[in-house]
């Protein structure tokens, strides 16, 4: 879609407890071990027959991979916020490994925003994370952005 094509959320229409949930996405084994190769070449998300011998018992995705997939997830759930750029990252913890095959989906929650010195946008904190199809948490964090201001 062309950006003049969007119809854009600005920082006055998302709302305090506004709960978003991406389209679950299937994650290739493939997948894991081109972005690995290009990003992260550690053997466990890389070598699938080492990483048999690892505590994973299996190669597992990159954490900068499964941030990039929150990435592209989240675009699809929030892509029509328009956004100045985020600023920060709190809160951050990878609390289970994503294996090859497994579904996941994003989420995200605006818990709370606040007005800048500029009155050109505003900023809003997400909590944000990456669940496998059964709800169960692989990536959460606090995400700060800014938002241009309808204005």
């Amino acid at each position: 879609m062309q950006s003049s094509e969007i119809e854009w959320r600005y920082y006055e229409d998302v709302i305090i407890g506004e709960k978003r949930k991406s389209e679950n996405y299937l994650v290739t084994e493939k997948e894991i071990i081109d972005f690995a190769s290009n990003y992260d070449p550690q053997w466990f998300h890389i070598d699938v027959k080492e990483a048999k011998n690892s505590k994973f018992k299996s190669i597992i995705a990159s954490g900068i991979h499964v941030a990039a997939l929150w990435r592209q997830l989240d675009h699809k759930i929030n892509g029509d916020i328009n956004f100045v750029c985020g600023i920060g990252w709190d809160k951050v913890r990878w609390k289970n490994p994503l294996y090859p095959n497994n579904e996941i989906y994003v989420t995200s929650e605006c818990i709370s925003k606040h007005e800048t010195t500029s009155s050109e946008r505003g900023v809003v904190i997400f909590d944000h994370a990456v669940k496998f199809a059964d709800g169960k948490d692989i990536l959460v964090f606090t995400g700060t952005c800014l938002i241009y201001k309808r204005n």
